[in-house]
Parts: C-alpha cells; structure tokens; sequence
C-alpha cells in the first residue's frame, strides 16, 4: 500500500555529523486522514527529518519521498502538497493577519482573489476573525501560533507538518489547536506529522507514532492497535500466602510478577476484568491491601524505546510490566 512518507536507508550529514542514519521507514497510509506523532529526544534529529522532507537538506544515502515525490530531486512537487507550521516565530509582524495569509496563500499558488477569501476563511475558523485587520506584532503567542496554523492550512494541503503546534498555549487554546487538528485529518482527509515534546498531544490526536534516538527509528506503534489492544497493568499489594496466585493468575491468562513478598504487577489481557482478579483473589484468602491499575501509556513506550527503561532477558511478563510501569 503506498504511503504519504516513505524514508529508504535515509542518512543526512550536517558538517562533520551524521545526524540521521540508516532510517527506514512507511508512515501514513494514503486515502484518508491519519496523524503521525514525530518524537524523540532533543538532538534526536527530529527537526532535520522535517527539513529534509521539506527539500533543505540534502540527503547523504537513500532517499525520502512524500506522496511518490523525492524530496530532493523535486522539492517544488513536495511544497506545493504540504502546509508547515514551523515552531520558530514565522510570521510578518507588520501586516495584519489577512494580508499576511493571503500573501502565503499567494506563495502556495492560489489566485489573488481566493487567497484573500481563503484568509477571511480560515481566521474565523481558527477564531481570529474579530482581529485579523490587526497586525500580528499585536498578537499574544497563542494568537500567533494560530495564526502560523492558519497560514499551514490555507490551500488544503495534503500533508500538514506541525512543529510543536501547542507550545506556549493556555489550555482552552491548547484544546482548540487539538480539535483543528482531529478536524483537518478526520474531515479534510490531510495526513497530519505531528512532532510535539507534549506526549498526552500526541497520544490524543494521532493513529501512530514514530519515536527517533541518536539520528535512528528506535520504535514504531500503532496506537490505533495499541488502544485495541486495551491492555491494563495492575499494581497490587496482598497479605497472606501468595504462593499460588501466579498459577492461578496463569488459568486467568493474565501475565504476574512478584516483586516482592506481597507486592505484584499484572498484566491484564482483553476479555478479563477486575471482577474476574478479585474472585480470584477471593479464592486465594489473600487480603488486598493496594491494588491500582492504568492502561498502557505512550510516555512509558517512549522511555523505554529511547533507553530509560531497562529489561530483564527471556522474563516476558516482566517485559510488559517494564514498558508500562516504567523504571528510570
């Protein structure tokens, strides 16, 4: 199935670095909207991925390709399909907020004419209607950013490339950027790279993510999969002889490990509730004294893909315990 970006054996060297190595990878399936979370740590090379896709940086092997187009050989083929957000301040300070937009729109190649009723457009969508004669030098940071959304989305790109959209936002502002977000994939059909620093964004908006370390792909997950899969970890602290609960647990098809006398972690599968651990520690005569439990979260899988979180070999239930209990 073709996809919207397709990285092949991708190395880009800045000066005497390698900043990216050897990354391969198919993100964004095509024919309909999907939203890719973009992660990693700092100096991961996040923001040199973006600017390669954008046509700045010149790969040193293999290739990049947005929609079946090189991002080298053809950078004006790949702009003209993509609307960016950049993190950094990008914006004209002496033009108002509609000039500025039909300016960009005019870069992005509509006509005068549908450029300036594109600007109208967009700002009351993004809620800066009543202020779009201002001039953007006027405007707080969350005007601003979206503003910059704004300009992203204008000529109804097919790849939107976000950069840290919610950096700087109250959490009302912060909500809307996030629902223009869902709304741009879900009723557009634009496929969405997402790359944010904020892991509860990304987990709330996108349907995978990629997470990079040292320049390399260390985890791809479909968190569309991954919410399927609705796997929940349970913490638990009993009293009285535990010696058969992992057995028993075992029948459940649950995954356990005791940590310490009394002290568990399980792994609960789809299909098994709590009612079902608590008939079972019925069973057993085991007092409660803690039990909590949670579902896997994408902050844990990101620790773990970028080495905060260490494994025990050949102990599975451990593995799984690990990826979502995370120890630094």
């Amino acid at each position: 199935m073709p996809h919207v970006i397709e990285l092949d054996n991708l190395s880009v060297k800045l000066g005497r670095r390698v900043v990216l190595e050897d990354i391969t990878c198919r993100l964004g399936a095509r024919g309909g909207g999907r939203a890719i979370g973009l992660l990693g740590p700092n100096g991961a090379g996040k923001s040199t991925l973006i600017r390669t896709l954008l046509g700045f940086h010149r790969p040193l092997n293999g290739s990049a390709r947005i929609l079946g187009y090189d991002c080298h050989r053809f950078p004006r083929d790949v702009r003209a399909r993509i609307g960016y957000m950049p993190e950094t301040e990008a914006i004209i300070a002496d033009l108002t907020a509609v000039a500025f937009l039909r300016l960009m729109g005019e870069i992005s190649g509509l006509p005068p004419e549908a450029a300036l009723e594109k600007a109208h457009e967009v700002l009351y969508h993004v809620g800066l209607g009543e202020a779009r004669y201002r001039t953007l030098g006027t405007y707080s940071l969350g005007m601003r950013q979206m503003a910059k959304f704004a300009q992203a989305v204008l000529h109804g790109p097919e790849l939107l490339i976000l950069d840290e959209p919610t950096n700087g936002l109250d959490p009302a502002a912060r909500r809307r950027m996030l629902e223009l977000i869902r709304e741009m994939k879900e009723e557009h059909g634009m496929c969405v790279l997402l790359c944010s620093h904020l892991l509860h964004d990304v987990e709330e908006v996108c349907d995978e993510v990629v997470i990079l370390h040292n320049g390399r792909v260390v985890h791809e997950a479909d968190l569309e999969a991954e919410r399927r899969a609705n796997r929940r970890f349970v913490e638990l602290e009993v009293t009285g002889d535990d010696s058969g609960l992992e057995a028993a647990l075992k029948q459940a098809s649950a995954h356990a490990v005791r940590e310490s006398a009394g002290r568990w972690r399980i792994v609960l599968p789809p299909g098994v509730e709590l009612d079902t651990l608590w008939a079972i520690l019925a069973r057993q005569n085991l007092g409660v004294h803690k039990l909590t439990h949670r579902r896997d979260s994408l902050e844990e899988i990101f620790l773990k893909a970028v080495g905060h979180i260490r494994e025990t070999p050949g102990d599975e239930a451990r593995r799984e315990q690990e990826m979502s209990h995370g120890r630094l």
